[in-house]
């Protein structure tokens, strides 16, 4: 029995063991399938050629009330804030309430004493006309009743267009927008004149991105912007630029500059804003064709089936692709798929090609 069983272990270790070699050797024909056949390096190229993208200046900044998009309201007369109909942040249509006002006891007795003045000086007037009738007024008396009269009228139509003509007040809202500020509260007595809310318009917003001083000169009304929010949803809008400061934000100690956005934003959300301030012309090239090292950026162009090295020097770019400028054959294709392998002079062969396979 012992011959017996020490023939099987030896069969059992000689199967593990060609198991082991065979899969060594699937192992290692993977890895020479991945590297390149020979010493040369499998690329994809694209020919080189000529353009120009957009030069874009990069530039951050919120949503904010424009010059003319926001509109605070008051009375010309003092009073008391009887009742609050809105929040900061609340949407109102046009013409919504959005607070109720008292008249305080001195204006709604100037109103009621021009009111009086009005009705005496309207009875002063028929009376002198009836008196003139009967030839015991002169036409200088007539004259100056009516002066009276006129005057009694405009003076209670001045007063009425500020109070509003009533005792209570009730303040609505001059367009669609959004409530930006209430500095009242209910029960406040407020003077003549005091901020009682604030509505912005719906479309009365701009983004203000703050630009670097030395970059001023080169940002202008009506150049193209691309706006794209900061948020964890983020959203792109076209914009143009509309208005350019001529000094600086002394918080920020940057220039504002006000972008008009196409689209609906929320007021305080953060953008960042590409301002398309030229154009750039060159060698224009995918972003990947483009390395770097510590010589600067370079790319490899094909000479028959040898990668060359050529140096190049960025000059702009977007997302996708980088405009370089330097001695680039045009008739060479450039590689932009597998150049980090390749070093000056190294063989490479396009994606495609055939390679030699040997078959049992």
């Amino acid at each position: 029995m012992k011959p017996l069983m020490r023939y099987t272990a030896l069969c059992c270790a000689t199967a593990g063991l060609c198991t082991v070699v065979l899969l060594a050797r699937h192992a290692s024909a993977a890895q020479d399938d991945a590297r390149p056949t020979g010493s040369s390096v499998l690329v994809e190229t694209r020919p080189a050629t000529r353009g120009e993208l957009p030069e874009r200046l990069l530039a951050y900044g919120s949503a904010q009330p424009a010059t003319n998009g926001a509109m605070t309201l008051s009375m010309a007369a003092d009073g008391r804030v009887m009742r609050l109909r809105v929040t900061p942040g609340e949407a109102v249509r046009s013409g919504q309430a959005l607070l109720a006002l008292h008249l305080s006891a001195a204006a709604t007795s100037a109103l009621v004493q021009a009111r009086s003045a009005l009705r005496l000086a309207k009875e002063e007037q028929a009376r002198t006309a009836r008196l003139l009738e009967q030839q015991l007024a002169t036409r200088d008396q007539k004259a100056q009743a009516d002066k009276a009269a006129g005057d009694a009228q405009a003076a209670l139509q001045a007063l009425e267009r500020e109070t509003g003509g009533k005792a209570e007040q009730t303040i609505t809202a001059p367009f669609d927008g959004v409530v930006d500020a209430v500095p009242v509260a209910p029960g406040e007595r407020v003077a003549a004149g005091a901020a009682l809310v604030t509505v912005t318009r719906r479309n009365g917003l701009v983004v203000t991105v703050g630009i670097e001083p030395a970059d001023v000169a080169r940002v202008h009304p009506r150049q193209h912007v691309e706006v794209e929010s900061l948020g964890v949803s983020p959203r792109r809008f076209p914009g143009t630029v509309i208005r350019v400061d001529h000094r600086l934000n002394p918080r920020t100690r940057l220039v504002d500059a006000d972008i008009a956005v196409d689209g609906d934003v929320l007021q305080g959300e953060v953008f960042q804003a590409r301002i398309e301030i030229g154009r750039i012309g060159g060698w224009v090239l995918p972003r990947g064709a483009v390395l770097e090292d510590n010589a600067g950026s370079y790319l490899f162009q094909l000479d028959g089936s040898k990668a060359v090295r050529v140096d190049v020097q960025r000059l702009g770019g977007d997302d996708a692709n980088v405009v370089v400028s330097g001695q680039l054959d045009p008739r060479r294709q450039v590689v932009v798929v597998g150049n980090y392998q390749l070093e000056d002079g190294m063989s490479v062969r396009k994606a495609g090609s055939a390679r030699t396979a040997t078959r049992p």
